[in-house]
């Protein structure tokens, strides 16, 4: 049984969309020479993700060769 197919497909996109974010905080952090990442940098690793240009109606815009 795909998870995808069941009624919780969207909770599963849901949760695989902050592991994604999560993911990127965790990688912006640890390229950062500061002990914690100020608010703005938070800001702008959240907010490059809507911002990135994706094919036209396509939800998944980490499919970008990653």
């Amino acid at each position: 049984m795909a998870s995808g197919e069941s009624g919780t497909g969207g909770h599963d996109r849901a949760a695989l969309d902050e592991i994604d974010l999560a993911g990127e905080l965790m990688i912006a952090a640890s390229a950062s020479r500061a002990e914690r990442l100020a608010a703005e940098q938070i800001d702008e690793v959240l907010l490059a993700r809507h911002r990135a240009p994706g094919p036209a109606g396509d939800e998944d815009e980490r499919g970008s060769g990653s």
